[in-house]
């Protein structure tokens, strides 16, 4: 699972890279990341940066989650954040607009599993079930997650249990994506 989940990222953030070069002829911009550092930084100016995904440096796994949580995570997940370092992708899943969550840099890296245990917590101490988040939405209240008991991709409104499968696993779900440029962006 985790070389499917790898692959199935690698080659949407092709896609993704190769969508912004052919309507705005650069690489993937950034205004939220100016001044971020990260290896995947290309070339900054004065209202954004340029980035391109970059190898990931570091162990290819969520062990410091595992340990904190005291339970193991879905191997996807873990493909998911330690495939590369890039930046946050926008997209659309059954035309529901969303935005891909990425490691940045070995210092996000540290950040991002530091929240994936923050938000653990919250489901253990709401008596849900565990799940790993990886897309943002349009609403502040809802999360695309990875169910760590399924490996299902869900949709799920946050603090409640209301949640619905999007996909039955990570790479499936990678597979159904498409680029989705943001706003201004497109051609």
């Amino acid at each position: 699972m985790i070389e499917e989940t790898s692959r199935a990222l690698t080659e949407f953030t092709q896609k993704y890279c190769d969508e912004w070069d052919r309507v705005c002829g650069h690489p993937p911009a950034s205004v939220e990341l100016l001044g971020v550092p990260s290896p995947c930084v290309q070339q900054t100016g004065a209202d954004e940066l340029y980035w391109l995904p970059q190898p990931f440096t570091l162990a290819q796994n969520l062990e410091a989650v595992e340990r904190a949580i005291e339970f193991r995570i879905q191997p996807s997940v873990a493909a998911w954040y330690s495939t590369q370092f890039a930046g946050d992708m926008t997209a659309t899943f059954g035309g529901k607009a969303c935005t891909l969550l990425q490691t940045w840099s070995e210092e996000d890296y540290l950040r991002v599993q530091e929240n994936l245990i923050g938000h653990l917590v919250m489901k253990r101490r709401l008596k849900q079930s565990p799940t790993l988040f990886i897309a943002t939405t349009d609403s502040e209240l809802e999360v695309i997650s990875v169910c760590n008991l399924t490996g299902e991709v869900i949709l799920e409104q946050l603090g409640t249990e209301k949640r619905s499968l999007l996909a039955p696993d990570l790479e499936q779900f990678i597979a159904e994506l498409q680029v989705e440029l943001p706003a201004g962006r497109k051609g």
